[in-house]
């Protein structure tokens, strides 16, 4: 029987935070190469997870975005600049969506710590 899961800025306490590398070492934009994951929870057939991700400023060009991706800002600044030059910037308490398939520059300006819910 499954419960509610409360998701925590601080990641889950159970399993902490790992190393994560969705981000190119070469699209880090700062001597800082952080970037970490904590998992919530993911479903039996690997195509829902929901977490915290957490990454140094970087900036990398999306040619098709890979996931539905549903986002909270915890912390930090992240810019979203969209195919046809125009740009969003979110920050703490923003929630935004990424369609799959979506063309985007994604460029974090100050360390981005944010709740996610991918659907792949």
């Amino acid at each position: 029987m499954s419960t509610p899961i409360r998701l925590l800025p601080d990641g889950n306490p159970e399993t902490g935070f790992v190393p994560s590398s969705l981000v190119a070492e070469s699209d880090f934009t700062t001597e800082d190469k952080t970037e970490t994951i904590s998992s919530f929870f993911e479903s039996q057939d690997g195509k829902i997870s929901t977490g915290v991700w957490e990454c140094a400023p970087c900036r990398e060009i999306i040619e098709a975005y890979p996931v539905d991706e549903m986002m909270t800002v915890i912390a930090g600044s992240v810019t979203l600049t969209a195919s046809d030059g125009s740009a969003q910037t979110f920050g703490a308490g923003d929630t935004f969506f990424i369609p799959k398939g979506t063309p985007c520059t994604w460029e974090i300006t100050q360390t981005l710590r944010k709740f996610y819910m991918i659907a792949a």
